[in-house]
């Protein structure tokens, strides 16, 4: 089997799963998960009667950061306890009670006038984000077309093209996530408001738990699998390249005249025909020969 028959092959199923993997990743809402533990704030605060504690348990029953939570890059949902009816929520499409990540695309009531510089970058990096991966995807569906018709008229030309169509899809999704790991540091580290960790009570601190969930995986295997499609692409144009390299080799071995020489056809082809014998040869008066008088 020529190699680039296996080469396109390996490149095709692994453009596939990359593909599978960042769209999965990209719905998902599980990329961070958020464990709080409310039974021991709760014990805690049962503890302490004083006015603070009474002020941060009329907070674990109203805020929504109290609770355990799921964040992806659409909506924070709520597998466990549902937060207090005051916070909108809405069912997804896998029932679990969600609210939406706020990009402010558009934003009609002017709620980002107030913005500090650290509130806008960290905005501008997350609709930067889902931008990237959106284009990640365009390049996807350009490399889709190219490589059909680079299987399908056999062109190294296509090929190519393809394998730089994925390494560019590769890049942008990578961008994408080192953009989402620099909202996470803003909001962990710069971000000030009381939804994010800067501004939380000690106690929310302690008895909170942050995980990297299986949809962030997912998209760093899509990542990776990503690249490994561009280099296999690469290698299949490079096998093309060389089998019509070949052929076109062999053919022109077929199509080269063959000129015949002149000499082989002078002494081969037409032998020289016998002379008629002509004896020996006497002159008059010869000292030799039977009539000697």
């Amino acid at each position: 089997m020529p190699c680039s028959a296996v080469t396109l092959s390996l490149a095709t199923i692994t453009s596939i799963i990359a593909v599978a993997l960042l769209a999965i990743a990209f719905a998902t809402d599980n990329w961070l998960y958020i464990e709080v533990r409310r039974t021991n704030i709760q014990n805690f605060l049962s503890r302490n009667s004083d006015i603070q504690s009474q002020a941060l348990l009329d907070a674990v029953n109203s805020k929504y950061y109290y609770y355990t939570r799921t964040k992806g890059l659409f909506r924070t949902c709520f597998p466990k306890e549902r937060p207090p009816p005051t916070i909108k929520l809405y069912l997804s499409p896998v029932e679990t009670y969600c609210m939406n990540v706020n990009y402010y695309i558009p934003d009609e009531n002017e709620e980002t006038k107030n913005f500090t510089d650290d509130a806008w970058t960290r905005l501008h990096m997350g609709r930067s984000m889902v931008a990237l991966f959106i284009i990640s995807f365009f390049a996807v569906f350009a490399a889709f077309c190219t490589g059909v018709t680079g299987c399908w008229r056999r062109s190294p030309g296509n090929i190519t093209a393809t394998a730089i169509l994925m390494l560019l899809a590769c890049l942008l999704s990578a961008g994408a996530m080192g953009l989402w790991h620099g909202v996470e540091y803003y909001e962990k580290e710069k971000q000030v408001g009381d939804e994010f960790y800067q501004q939380w009570s000690t106690v929310l601190r302690d008895q909170t738990r942050i995980f990297y969930d299986w949809g962030y995986m997912l998209a760093w295997a899509g990542v990776g699998w990503a690249l490994t499609a561009a280099i296999l692409f690469s290698g299949a144009a490079i096998c093309l390249r060389g089998e019509r390299e070949r052929e076109e080799a062999i053919n022109m071995q077929y199509l080269m005249p063959v000129y015949p020489q002149k000499q082989q056809y002078a002494y081969a082809g037409y032998p020289v025909p016998p002379q008629p014998y002509s004896g020996p040869y006497y002159t008059t008066g010869s000292a030799y020969g039977p009539y000697n008088y």
